[in-house]
């Protein structure tokens, strides 16, 4: 198999983002959530395990509606921790503990002891929760939620703890010092929520734009290759068909020429088989004259193919080189009436080839021609390019010289 093939036959089996959907192209942000999860996990779990030692160690007697503000409150907290650390349904588990915590601070007051007997230095448990209910909404609602939160639930908190305190004035500063380092570390929470959020959904937008332009890359050298390629199909055999009806006068002749026809319109209806750009089993440099002196007899011309030399080029090449140096033959035999055509196949170097197709015709000028013309950009030049090879022309008044080489790297 050649490295173009290959490549294209990879590239197949590559998912475009419309095949593989929106969770494999938001690869960044989802691991950014799964990072998330982990650090409220982590915080949650602090912050809420002094939270319930706090309200453990000041229950010095049964309180049935307190534990159960207990219950509903760190039910759900241990089922947040759990999700986050599997990173399964912490959406919905943070939800809960965000509606719960709302719920246990709305009953506060009435579980809760007020009076003279409440002392402002008395920190209820359920103030260490406030901020774990923050990260719980950054987990679980949108943007708009979150900020709602952290500039709300303060000043909940603060008015469920002055109605404890039954307004008295020195629960106000107590309770403003509260209120104030809540609300900015809240606010600091969402916004780094928010910042690795939009970083994250960032490095995900440029990196499907940056997909959809490799694949729209990909695509449209795919149909330029195809291009060429059927471009260069249609001059090596169509064009080398026409030429040979075109100047048959024998019934060999004309038998050659219905030949290169059944040729040519087999190859075409093959174009799109892997087969036709060989493979890398070694063969004969030989095979390559053998097969250029078949197509100048197909022509139904005369030329000397000569054969210097002993190697082995990869099947592939030997295709190529062949293909290119048909097209060279042709454009000989079409434009300079195969005036002096000779053609030399030669080992050279290391397991390297070369081909020379000459002919005394009156020559022209590559730069001239036009760019529809694809007989030698698609089928000489391009073609060897396409190998590794390389392929010079050098034409002028005493004729045109066409050289194809390929070297082992």
């Amino acid at each position: 198999m050649s490295a173009d093939q290959g490549l294209r036959e990879a590239w197949e089996h590559v998912s475009t983002p419309k095949e593989v959907g929106q969770e494999f192209e938001r690869f960044t942000g989802r691991r950014m959530e799964r990072i998330i999860m982990i650090v409220v996990g982590v915080g949650a779990f602090a912050l809420g395990a002094q939270a319930l030692i706090n309200a453990l160690v000041k229950m010095t007697r049964p309180d049935l509606p307190h534990l159960a503000l207990l219950a509903l409150v760190f039910g759900p907290w241990l089922a947040m921790l759990c999700c986050c650390v599997i990173g399964r349904g912490a959406r919905v588990a943070a939800g809960l503990f965000f509606i719960a915590y709302i719920g246990v601070l709305v009953l506060w007051p009435v579980v809760a002891s007020r009076g003279p007997g409440v002392q402002p230095a008395d920190q209820p448990w359920i103030f260490f929760l406030v901020n774990v209910a923050g990260v719980a909404a950054v987990v679980a609602f949108p943007l708009r939620v979150q900020v709602a939160w952290a500039v709300f639930g303060p000043f909940l908190y603060g008015t469920i703890r002055l109605i404890q305190g039954d307004f008295r004035p020195e629960f106000w500063i107590v309770t403003a010092f509260d209120v104030s380092f809540t609300l900015i570390l809240g606010l600091v929470l969402v916004g780094l929520g928010w910042m690795f959020r939009s970083v994250a959904s960032g490095v995900d937008d440029a990196r499907e734009r940056a997909v959809a332009l490799y694949t729209a890359a990909a695509a449209a050298e795919a149909a330029e290759h195809e291009r060429v390629a059927v471009a260069a199909l249609m001059h090596d055999s169509v064009l080398a068909a026409l030429i040979a009806a075109e100047r048959a006068s024998t019934d060999r002749a004309r038998h050659l020429a219905v030949e290169m026809a059944r040729e040519a319109l087999t190859r075409l209806a093959n174009a799109e088989a892997p087969t036709q750009e060989g493979n890398e089993e070694p063969v004969r440099i030989e095979l390559i004259a053998e097969d250029l002196r078949l197509a100048i007899e197909q022509l139904g011309v005369t030329a000397d193919v000569q054969c210097h030399g002993q190697g082995t080029v990869p099947d592939r090449i030997a295709r190529a080189m062949a293909l290119a140096a048909r097209q060279a033959i042709s454009n000989a035999v079409a434009h300079a009436g195969a005036r002096g055509l000779a053609v030399v196949v030669e080992g050279i170097g290391e397991g390297g080839t070369k081909v020379t197709v000459r002919d005394t015709g009156g020559g022209f000028d590559p730069s001239q021609v036009r760019p529809d013309r694809l007989g030698i950009r698609g089928s000489i030049i391009a073609r060897m390019a396409a190998v590794g090879g390389s392929a010079t022309i050098d034409s002028g008044s005493g004729g045109t010289t066409v050289t194809l080489r390929w070297a082992r790297i």
